[in-house]
């Protein structure tokens, strides 16, 4: 088992940054691909970005690509998640995900795939 608990939510202008930070308790979180999902009201939540156990390769929705970074350290069990050139269309929910099966790999980007979630932190970016 594992528990994620994310950091760094909050409101800024758009074209400003915000990090988010996944600290994960428990069974460490090396043995992981971790990912960011986002979620806004009365839609399905969506892909972000993931990486790889080693922290070697990474994944991003088209639409944060260029935009966004995630990045790991392994010896603190957390993900991190920079978001900068931030647009009102990047508003919403964020949620740290981890994925335990050696099948589930830094392409995956479905829900279903992902084992543990954390409670998710709200970003709400103004224009």
């Amino acid at each position: 088992q594992v528990q994620l608990v994310e950091s760094g939510g909050g409101l800024v202008q758009a074209g400003g940054s915000l990090r988010f930070s996944c600290a994960a308790s428990g069974r460490t979180n090396s043995r992981y691909v971790m990912a960011w999902f986002r979620q806004t009201p009365g839609n399905e939540r969506e892909f972000v970005a993931a990486i790889s156990r080693s922290g070697g390769s990474t994944n991003y929705a088209d639409s944060v690509k260029g935009r966004f970074t995630i990045s790991r350290d392994n010896a603190k069990n957390t993900v991190y998640l920079q978001m900068n050139s931030l647009e009102p269309e990047d508003t919403a929910v964020y949620f740290c995900a981890a994925a335990a099966r050696l099948t589930v790999g830094v392409l995956t980007t479905t829900i279903e795939d992902y084992d543990y979630w954390g409670q998710g932190t709200q970003v709400t970016v103004s224009s």
